[in-house]
């Protein structure tokens, strides 16, 4: 069983963003880094988008061209990886899942070659655009790349909420373990609730 929510009891206004991570054909399916359960949470992305597609931002893990390409160690985890890279894959699977794609516009889309989105993106100048305070995460994994961005939202000093039910992973270990840090290890900064609870607190522009 998930952790309770922990939340402010405060509304959560019209400068709110939604960073969905990578909820991409590349982790859907038959391949190698699937989500077993993305479809259980696509649903629950679907309902946020569907009320806040013009305040949502979605990411892609865009992967190394060809085995062994990369900088650093990364170069090492494209040849442990190298069916999931482009030349293997094809260009196809970076795409979103289909359930999601139809929210692009007015939704907008980044692209990122690491797990964070904050490394080598336009993500700020979007948020500063949008007028952002505070950042909604969903998506997977939730111990990568959801890690990767929540942090790095907390570093910057938003608002950070992690919506429980509408995030994803291949291991359930570090699903569950994240979570549990999220609402008691960085509860003075990181706000977790369902999907519900956050529709109900999120208020409309206009």
């Amino acid at each position: 069983m998930p952790p309770p929510s922990r939340f402010r009891d405060e509304p959560i206004g019209p400068r709110t963003v939604h960073l969905c991570v990578d909820m991409q054909r590349l982790f859907a399916g038959d391949t190698e880094w699937a989500y077993p359960w993305m479809p259980r949470v696509i649903p629950h992305v679907a309902a946020i988008c569907e009320q806040h597609a013009d305040r949502t931002i979605f990411t892609r893990f865009i992967p190394a061209a060809a085995p062994g390409e990369g900088a650093g160690i990364w170069a090492r985890y494209y040849e442990r990886w190298a069916n999931m890279t482009l030349e293997r894959v094809g260009p196809d699977m970076i795409e979103l899942v289909p359930e999601l794609q139809r929210f692009l516009p007015p939704a907008r889309m980044i692209d990122k070659g690491v797990y964070s989105p904050w490394l080598g993106s336009d993500l700020r100048s979007h948020l500063s655009a949008a007028g952002a305070d505070t950042v909604v995460v969903t998506g997977g994994e939730t111990d990568v790349c959801v890690l990767a961005s929540v942090l790095g939202a907390v570093d910057w000093g938003y608002r950070t909420i992690v919506v429980t039910d509408a995030l994803c992973s291949s291991a359930d270990e570090g699903h569950d373990a994240l979570l549990f840090l999220f609402t008691t290890r960085y509860g003075q900064q990181i706000e977790t609730m369902t999907t519900g609870e956050l529709l109900e607190r999120w208020q409309r522009t206009g």
